[in-house]
């Protein structure tokens, strides 16, 4: 056994401690029900899932399962620290901070501890050329470089040819770029069905190819769910296609269960496609191949897949874990390289297209939006698009006479330097024209620098690294490690939005030299209080080192 290397195997029943060593190269620990990492004195860990994010760097006490549990966003079996460590399992585990310990537990599978790196960067490094090595495969680019719009907040389930024509022609005639379009839920008769409901879409395919004259491409909302007792439903329960229940006289056999798994869901109860079986594989996407070859679709947004949704001992073609079956449902996408997904698991370095879980109306969660993006990146989902501006969460929106138009302004500054920003509520039926222009001025800045941003996703393509980085990734150890309120846009610029309605903020400067967005230059490291009034949004560029 040498300095540098330590590998211990313990029987299952017993509980092991882990004290880290400066040169511990890699450590797996096999058939363990508990695992305890020593956390050391000024470090900091992140990871697991995203939408946990501002909870991070973990504190005493936090808890997480990752088992059937993708907390309603993107989620990796993944943690890492600021001192270099990483652990990576190939299943799903429960963690837990108590005082200076990590405890890991109920890890099936083996763990790769590994301490070979010196700050978070070299953590998500060594752990993502083991585990989730890209393909230098982008998206749909035009996902990058032009606003994103989705129909969700304007129409929620009233999905119509008429309306959906008149927001486009809206987005158009307000000044705004074309570029990808949403149709969200209820577009059809029910789920499972794929054709689009004759009541509210006279000639779908005349309504696609009017948003492409326009210059827009096209997605549709889409899920794994199938209504029961519909046609659809007898053909893939006859074809035996869906997940079934437990709930079968002979437990765990696949080929005498008759009892589908019926699932609930945030539209009621639905059975569900089993991804396990390739021919329910087969059937699904040629059915989203007749929507694209029918009516001139360009790409489809995969919504729930949520491992949560996925019963614990539900019977598939193959066995799988709830965790599997969201993972299944993420690798329908890579056929399309126009993609939105906004639950994953274990997707990471792949051209899936990931939104941030919907935000509601309120500050609170704006101020999510950079914790949970740039902890997106640490897990290796890169191509991430915040939530839609102004919240997406429709249920915040219930009641209210008038938004908080101060809100609206902010949200689309914050996401203006994202890899993304999807707008959905429409400014110009929200907003007074003044905080209109001020929505289309953050649209202008993201067009100033999207030649940056399409690099920096190019770069993430080929290299890994992320697109949108937290201040302690990009610079380690200087303190940064809490700061949640701005973030690098790669290693050149540091966007600073203001994120409550307090004009005054708070911005921190690294070593070097900095010029900010009035042309001022500043001398780093520094803490200092900018007055940021409505119309601005604080930037600031890496002059020198």
């Amino acid at each position: 056994m040498t300095n540098n290397y330590l590998s211990i195997r313990l029987k299952k029943s017993w509980n092991k401690l882990i004290v880290a060593i400066p040169f511990l190269l890699s450590f797996n620990a096999m058939f363990a029900q508990n695992t305890t990492i020593i956390i050391k004195n000024g470090e900091y860990w992140y990871g697991g899932a995203v939408n946990e994010a501002h909870t991070m760097p973990f504190k005493d006490g936090y808890t997480f399962d990752l088992f059937a549990n993708t907390g309603t966003n993107q989620a990796s079996p993944l943690l890492l620290s600021t001192k270099g460590r990483y652990i990576w399992s190939d299943e799903p585990f429960k963690f837990t901070i108590n005082g200076n310990q990590l405890i890991i537990s109920d890890d099936s599978q083996a763990l790769d501890i590994d301490s070979t790196g010196r700050d978070l960067k070299d953590a998500f490094s060594n752990a993502s050329k083991k585990h989730f090595t890209t393909k230098d495969k982008l998206p749909d680019t035009l996902l990058f470089s032009r606003p994103q719009y989705n129909t969700w907040i304007e129409l929620v389930y009233n999905q119509n040819q008429t309306d959906i024509l008149k927001y486009a022609n809206d987005i158009v005639a307000n000044g705004f770029p074309t570029g990808v379009l949403m149709i969200d839920d209820n577009w059809a008769d029910y789920y499972g069905r794929f054709d689009f409901r004759k009541d509210r879409f006279s000639n779908a395919t005349a309504m696609v190819d009017s948003l492409h004259k326009m210059g827009f491409k096209v997605m549709l909302w889409i899920s794994p769910f199938v209504s029961p007792d519909t046609e659809v439903y007898r053909e893939l329960l006859a074809k035996k296609l869906l997940l079934y229940s437990a709930d079968q006289k002979e437990k765990n056999n696949w080929d005498k269960a008759v009892n589908p798994a019926i699932i609930s869901w945030w539209n009621g109860y639905s059975a569900v496609l089993d991804f396990t079986n390739p021919q329910a594989k087969a059937w699904f996407k040629s059915r989203l191949d007749h929507m694209v070859s029918t009516y001139h679709l360009d790409g489809f947004k995969f919504d729930a897949g949520d491992a949560d949704f996925y019963p614990r001992d539900a019977i598939s073609f193959k066995k799988a874990t709830p965790n599997d079956h969201s993972r299944l449902w993420g690798e329908i996408g890579l056929d399309y390289p126009l993609n939105e997904y906004r639950a994953m698991w274990k997707m990471a370095g792949q051209p899936l297209v990931q939104r941030l879980r919907d935000k509601q109306h309120t500050w609170a969660d704006l101020q999510k939006l950079i914790p949970h993006i740039t902890v997106a990146g640490l897990l290796g989902y890169n191509f991430t698009c915040p939530d839609m501006i102004g919240g997406g969460e429709y249920g915040s929106f219930i009641g209210r006479d008038k938004l908080d138009e101060e809100l609206v302004v902010r949200s689309a500054q914050c996401s203006a330097l994202m890899p993304m920003m999807q707008f959905s509520v429409a400014p110009w039926r929200v907003l007074s024209k003044d905080n209109q222009a001020l929505v289309k001025q953050a649209v202008i800045i993201r067009a100033k620098h999207t030649a940056y941003i399409m690099q920096l996703a190019k770069q993430s393509a080929t290299t890994g690294q992320p697109i949108v980085r937290s201040m302690e990734y990009q610079f380690p150890a200087q303190g940064y490690a809490e700061v949640k309120s701005q973030f690098m846009l790669g290693d050149k610029l540091l966007v600073a939005p203001a994120l409550d309605k307090n004009r005054v903020k708070t911005i921190y400067l690294p070593k070097g030299k900095w010029r900010d967005d009035r042309g001022k230059t500043i001398k780093g490291p520094t803490k200092i209080a900018q007055d940021v009034p409505l119309n601005r949004l604080p930037v600031f560029e890496l002059v020198s080192k």
